[in-house]
């Protein structure tokens, strides 16, 4: 992790100024493709590249569970992260449809599933770096160890580099483990200092009466192991998860390799923050894809300064939505690669039409 955030350098901002200037001169009104022109330079200016490539991307969702979902605060159990894990293997999850869409290397890896996988073809389709099996439930004693938590930011790098290193040029994070919404919240509210009851929301789709004991499990887990807001590693070690340890390591590595990642929404937005905590120039890597439903989502985007691409009233995670604003992403790079100039065209340029 040390060694990864000592890699992190700053965008280039003159080579995004140059690439302002190319696009004032494209075919087309002067900012009138709006943020799609700011995405564009922005992603220059993240890659260092005149004309960035962000194609292929890959999608890395990691899975893990949580001790807390023995508290009630989840709709489905725990056992459903393993399923799920088997669907994403077998490939009929809304990410598996989405990653083929835009044709994404996918790949799925266990950082703390507790349950047994279903099937005896799906340890083959996953990645096992199991740092421990599921965390403890923070109400009682703390979710994992300084060193576990440590462990599980490392497992988000390593699969950070394995995708670069395979040639994908964009990265898409996502995740999976029932009650990981509740770590979420927890996390949340200790690093930004709001209360449980402005980041709680219904995950994954808890009745609406069940909402204030959500909010009283976090509010006596923070109360409990009194996390260090100042020191992102103890938070996520006392309140965390490890998928959500995994995500912020994969932000890491993406930055200190100068590439482009979309973040999800509200539990890999979390993540984004804790990665910026641990590191805060990791934030000039992040394009945030989509506005989550979750109540949370919003605290987070604006401790991040984040305006995401996509409302669409998502809440699913795994890196969906992520997944729906890859193609805006590649529409900016391939806007500032194929449009033709004014001069090429041989259309007389703004200044002579006014």
């Amino acid at each position: 992790m040390k060694t990864t955030i000592a890699r992190i350098a700053i965008r280039d901002r003159d080579l995004g100024q140059q690439a302002r200037a190319h696009l004032d001169n494209l075919t087309k009104p002067p900012g009138s493709l709006g943020q799609l022109e700011r995405l564009a330079i922005e992603l220059v200016e993240m890659t260092g590249q005149a004309f960035p490539a962000v194609v292929p991307p890959a999608v890395l969702v990691f899975a893990a569970d949580h001790g807390v979902a023995a508290e009630g605060v989840s709709a489905f159990p725990q056992a459903v992260t393993a399923q799920m894990v088997a669907n994403f293997v077998g490939g009929g999850a809304a990410i598996n449809v989405f990653a083929r869409q835009i044709g994404a290397q996918l790949e799925i890896i266990d950082v703390g599933v507790a349950s047994e996988f279903p099937g005896g073809n799906i340890e083959r389709g996953v990645v096992h770096e199991k740092v421990r099996p599921g965390t403890a439930n923070f109400v009682d004693v703390d979710a994992m160890s300084r060193d576990e938590a440590e462990r599980a930011i490392d497992v988000g790098i390593r699969a950070a580099n394995r995708a670069l290193d395979a040639g994908c040029n964009c990265l898409i994070v996502g995740e999976m483990g029932i009650a990981n919404t509740t770590a979420s919240s927890a996390v949340l509210a200790v690093l930004t200092g709001e209360e449980p009851a402005r980041v709680v929301g219904q995950g994954t789709g808890i009745p609406q009466a069940l909402l204030p004991h959500k909010q009283t499990v976090i509010e006596r887990a923070i109360a409990a192991r009194r996390p260090d807001r100042s020191d992102p590693v103890e938070v996520l070690a006392k309140v965390g998860g490890l998928e959500i340890g995994a995500m912020a390591g994969a932000y890491l590595g993406a930055a200190a390799r100068r590439t482009p990642v979309i973040v999800d929404g509200f539990i890999a937005t979390v993540a984004a923050l804790l990665a910026c905590r641990l590191c805060p120039g990791a934030r000039d890597f992040m394009i945030f894809g989509h506005r989550s439903q979750e109540p949370g989502h919003a605290v987070a985007l604006a401790a991040l300064n984040a305006a995401p691409l996509l409302d669409l009233d998502l809440r699913l995670g795994e890196g969906s939505g992520a997944a729906l604003a890859f193609p805006l992403v590649a529409s900016a790079t391939r806007m500032l690669a194929e449009m033709a100039t004014f001069d090429s065209a041989g259309i007389a340029g703004s200044e002579s039409r006014e």
